[in-house]
C-alpha cells in the first residue's frame, strides 16, 4: 500500500474553518474525498495520511503549530493500524480531535468499538456525496455549537451539542431547483431498474427536457446516479441515468 501524506498550508488565524486531515491508504480515494471535502464551506483540508502512524504524527505536528487537526475522516483498514487503534493512541496522547469512521466495515462490534474510541459519526462505503456532505455538514453543527461556549453551562447545552449529531441539517440545492421535483425525479428513478434519459423524465413528470436534464445532473454529480452515454438512437446523442445501488 502506498503510504501517501501532504500537508497543504492553512490560514492558522481563522479557527472558524475546521481543519481535516484524511487518513486514507488508496490514494484515488483520498483524492476523492479530498475532492468531496472542497465542495463543503467551512471545512480546511489540511492534510493527507496513508498509514496510522503517519496520522498519529501529522496530528501531533499540528498540535505545535497553532493550526491543529479539529476532525479527523479515518478510514478502519489502514495497512500498518487498525483505526480504533489509531484512534485510541491520538486519544492516549491527548490530542483533542474529534473523528468520523469511513469504512466497508459493518460488523456491530466494530461500530460499538468505534463509540467508545470516540468516534462522532460512522459513514458506511461506498457513499455518495450527498451522504458525506450531510454527515459533515451534521458535524459542523455540533463543532459550532460546542466552539461558541468556553465551558459547558448546563445539561440542556449538553443535549443540544450531540442531538445536533442525530438531527439531519438539510443541504441547501443549488439555484432553481427545487425539494418536491428533486423528490419526485428521486422515486422515479429509484422505480426503475434501467437507465431514464432526460426525455423519459419529462414525460412521466410533465417537467420539461431542460429542467429534467437540470435534476439529472445534479443528482449525477453528487454520486446518487450513475450517468453514461446512450448508443443506438436516432438524432442527437443523450446520457441516460441510473440510480446508484451499491
Amino acid at each position: 500500500m502506498l503510504d501517501q501524506e501532504s500537508t497543504p498550508a492553512v490560514d492558522a488565524s481563522d479557527r472558524s474553518v475546521i481543519q481535516v486531515l484524511i487518513v486514507e491508504d488508496e490514494p484515488l480515494t483520498a483524492e476523492a474525498h479530498a475532492a468531496y471535502l472542497q465542495r463543503l464551506p467551512g471545512f480546511e483540508h489540511a492534510g493527507t495520511a496513508g498509514t496510522g502512524q503517519s496520522a498519529i504524527r501529522l496530528v501531533a505536528e499540528a498540535a505545535t503549530t497553532g493550526s491543529p487537526v479539529d476532525l479527523v475522516l479515518m478510514d478502519m483498514n489502514l495497512p500498518d493500524l487498525h483505526g480504533l487503534d489509531v484512534s485510541r493512541r491520538l486519544r492516549a496522547a491527548n490530542l483533542e480531535c474529534d473523528i468520523i469512521a469511513i469504512t466497508a466495515i459493518r460488523d456491530l462490534q466494530v461500530v460499538r468499538g468505534a463509540i467508545s474510541a470516540g468516534v462522532v459519526q460512522y459513514l458506511i462505503k461506498p457513499f455518495t456525496y450527498a451522504t458525506f456532505a450531510q454527515k459533515l455538514t451534521t458535524y459542523r453543527e455540533f463543532h459550532r455549537q460546542l466552539g461558541e461556549r468556553s465551558r459547558v453551562t448546563s445539561q440542556a447545552d449538553v443535549d443540544q451539542a450531540f442531538n445536533s449529531l442525530r438531527t439531519p441539517t438539510p443541504i441547501t440545492l443549488p439555484k432553481g431547483l427545487a425539494e418536491g421535483t428533486l423528490a419526485g425525479v428521486t422515486e422515479f428513478l429509484k422505480a426503475r431498474s434501467a437507465p431514464v434519459s432526460a426525455a423519459e423524465l419529462t414525460d412521466e413528470l410533465g417537467i420539461s427536457r431542460v429542467t429534467a436534464r437540470r435534476y439529472l445532473e445534479h443528482l449525477a454529480e453528487d454520486g446518487s446516479v450513475l450517468r453514461s452515454p446512450r448508443y443506438g438512437t436516432p438524432g442527437r446523442p443523450e446520457n441516460e441515468y441510473t440510480w446508484r445501488r451499491d
